[in-house]
């Protein structure tokens, strides 16, 4: 259980219309055999209009040391989706977020990593405003750049197998909309 009461060890498994089906636990999800599960990513942007791109940590079970958005995570059953989203940005990177939005409301995907390792979520996509620096978790980042949209616009477009697959998606959809 988390300090507001909602059990973050499990994550709520989805029908393909996005109905709940049931919980289970986070850390037998992410297998070659991945349910479809309730999910999020946040694009987070500072005062200087600079979009913050995260390092996979090297101990992810998918996509490790891998360069990705800002953060991910999934909800708590019954935890509403924008207090989820607060909460993974402070443990995740310790920053507190403002001005969050979604940006992208339907957004799913499926991938599967080199190790085999399946990725499928419904993943309503966020934008929100940096308050500072982040100070990230080991376990979660490796390391952490700040980089104006057009470097990242360009990266993407270079070098599309240096990111995670949900960010390459989340550009394809967005383009410079995402920031």
């Amino acid at each position: 259980m988390n300090d507001s009461g909602y059990d973050t060890s499990l994550v709520q498994l989805v029908s393909d219309q996005g109905e709940p089906l049931g919980v289970a636990p986070k850390a037998t999800v992410h297998t070659t055999t991945t349910p479809l599960h309730l999910a999020f990513s946040c694009h987070l942007v500072d005062e200087r209009g600079r979009v913050l791109l995260t390092r996979r940590s090297l101990s992810k079970a998918a996509w490790p040391g891998v360069w990705t958005n800002s953060f991910c995570g999934h909800p708590a059953p019954g935890e509403p989706m924008e207090a989820a989203v607060r909460r993974r940005g402070r443990e995740e990177l310790g920053i507190d977020i403002t001005e969050l939005r979604c940006v992208l409301p339907d957004f799913r995907y499926r991938a599967v990593d080199s190790s085999g390792v399946v990725e499928q979520e419904i993943c309503p996509v966020f934008f929100a405003r940096a308050a500072g620096d982040p100070t990230p978790s080991a376990d979660e980042v490796d390391s952490w750049a700040w980089a104006f949209p057009e470097q990242v616009d360009h990266a993407i477009t270079a070098v599309p197998f240096v990111f995670s697959p949900w960010l390459v998606l989340q550009h394809a959809e967005l383009g410079r909309g995402l920031w």
